[in-house]
């Protein structure tokens, strides 16, 4: 039999923890039991630097549940970084992973569904909603939005898919070639090629606390998947910068044939162009910008995560 780890991410989740704990254990013991994977199997929490008593509950539940493991990161270092942190050290154990969140909005009555595609040779195995019901307008407007600006940038994600996926050993030991700071595991899991399936489910409203993602951090992590895997953007500001300079050839014959005509013409169509030019100019640096930004963060090749504590049995 095969040994599952199903790596969960935490940041302030103090009011989730034991809830979660509970329904993980249940489900990953009834999974044992029908021989689908191992006794060696656990359940690992990685506390992403959290400010409330997340790190105390996971050794507490660690003490307790002989399903529980956990991992303590030295400081907040995002939620990317802290999955990878937990996919990285899980491989060491274990023959595949799941991942998933902490909030119980992934609906875990779907893990032998994820075994069943594994076994049956796959790599990868996504979780994709069937549906957004649960979201407000505005979320589901910007998700679906964003999900299509990728797809029109080429970049390949997988349609309404978060970080609920099922990994091999050999997925996870090619993973970790993939050295770059800024990362945005949802394109790059999709670019190590094995085979591949999907596992469709419901996603339920969040257990308990709020959400670690308000607009602010979605708009974030909408920026660096953007910028992490298409260079389409800057494409986009010279073909911009072709456009704006055809019309203003355009413009300079038309004021040229004003002038012999002997129009006079107002200052307001001048204002507004430089201001036009100006807002332009400055987007087209803000662009530049942050790849430069995120140049200079991959040249320096700082650590992505720092490991403080493990709690393993």
């Amino acid at each position: 039999m095969k040994t599952l780890y199903i790596v969960v991410p935490c940041y302030n989740e103090q009011e989730v923890l034991r809830e979660t704990t509970n329904r993980l254990t249940k489900k990953l013991k009834s999974m044992i039991e029908s021989g689908i994977v191992s006794g060696d199997s656990r359940i690992m929490y990685v506390d992403d630097g959290s400010r409330d008593m997340t790190w105390e509950i996971i050794c507490h539940l660690h003490d307790e549940n002989p399903y529980v493991t956990g991992i303590k990161l030295s400081r907040n270092k995002g939620h990317q970084n802290a999955l990878l942190a937990g996919l990285m050290t899980a491989k060491n154990y274990c023959d595949f992973t799941i991942s998933m969140d902490a909030d119980l909005q992934d609906d875990i009555e779907i893990l032998p569904e994820f075994v069943e595609k594994y076994l049956s040779g796959c790599d990868i195995v996504y979780g994709v909603r069937k549906k957004r019901d649960t979201d407000s307008f505005f979320k589901r407007t910007t998700a679906q939005g964003f999900y299509s600006f990728m797809k029109l940038l080429g970049v390949d994600v997988v349609y309404n898919h978060a970080d609920y996926r099922l990994m091999s050993r050999r997925a996870l030991e090619t993973l970790s070639e993939y050295r770059e700071v800024n990362l945005f595991l949802r394109g790059i899991v999709p670019l190590l090629g094995y085979k591949s399936d999907i596992v469709y489910y419901d996603r339920s409203e969040r257990f308990a606390g709020e959400s670690k993602y308000p607009l602010k951090k979605m708009l974030a992590f909408a920026l660096d998947g953007i910028t992490s895997f298409s260079i389409k953007p800057m494409r986009i500001i010279s073909f911009l910068g072709a456009l704006v300079s055809i019309f203003s050839i355009v413009g300079l014959i038309y004021a040229f044939v004003s002038y012999l005509l002997g129009a006079v013409k107002g200052w307001t169509a001048i204002i507004a162009s430089i201001w036009l030019l100006g807002g332009i100019q400055m987007l087209c640096l803000g662009v530049i910008g942050e790849y430069i930004g995120k140049i200079y963060s991959e040249v320096k090749a700082r650590p992505r995560y720092t490991i403080d504590k493990i709690l393993h049995k």
